[in-house]
């Protein structure tokens, strides 16, 4: 079972689970402010949900490349979109700041 590190937290998930749903199951802080109330809840149109992973997810879907393509996201900022992310291997999460976790400044 891969491991999964956030916010000092560490803990197991099944291969291949949605990491922002392991993420919210785990009452972990995945959103900035008010993104907690005012997200797309998992289809990919938001881009709330960007973080920077360290580790073995699955690739990029086009929903992800695409929502990261447009600002304030930036396609060449190490980000992807945990709700279009399948956890494959063991994991380190890192949250920006920003409504959109577009920041520079880890949370």
């Amino acid at each position: 079972m891969p491991t999964v590190k956030f916010q000092g937290k560490t803990f197991t998930c099944s291969e291949g689970a949605n990491l922002r749903k392991i993420l919210l199951e785990n009452k972990l802080d995945l959103y900035n402010g008010n993104a907690k109330y005012i997200n797309c809840r998992g289809i990919g149109s938001c881009g709330t949900c960007a973080v920077e992973i360290i580790g073995e997810v699955s690739p990029p879907n086009w929903k992800d490349r695409g929502r990261r393509s447009l600002p304030p996201h930036s396609p060449t900022k190490n980000r992807r979109l945990a709700c279009q992310t399948k956890v494959l291997g063991d994991i380190e999460v890192i949250k920006y700041d920003g409504f959109w976790g577009q920041g520079d400044l880890t949370n």
